[in-house]
């Protein structure tokens, strides 16, 4: 399954809203509000914080180094910004 083109997000200092689906069976984004993020990482070490921003930023057609994440480091429901 394509991931969903999210370009239309990309505005600097913008504020992405995030649940996250850490231990999946495969990897995807759902639209809606928030955005559903389903990664294969496990949360263990921020190997699930990781792999949610690596995916993101694919889907949004950034750079990983552009998103930040500013709430939810330990919590299913996070915050991006993008810079």
């Amino acid at each position: 399954m394509a991931l969903p083109d999210l370009s239309y997000l990309v505005q600097p200092g913008a504020v992405v809203a995030v649940k996250a689906t850490p231990k999946a069976s495969r990897e995807r984004i759902e639209e809606g509000t928030p955005l559903r993020v389903y990664v294969t990482a496990p949360p263990d070490k921020g190997k699930a914080n990781a792999a949610v921003t690596k995916l993101l930023a694919k889907a949004l057609g950034v750079p990983k180094s552009r998103l930040t994440l500013i709430r939810g480091d330990t919590a299913r429901d996070k915050q991006f910004r993008i810079d």
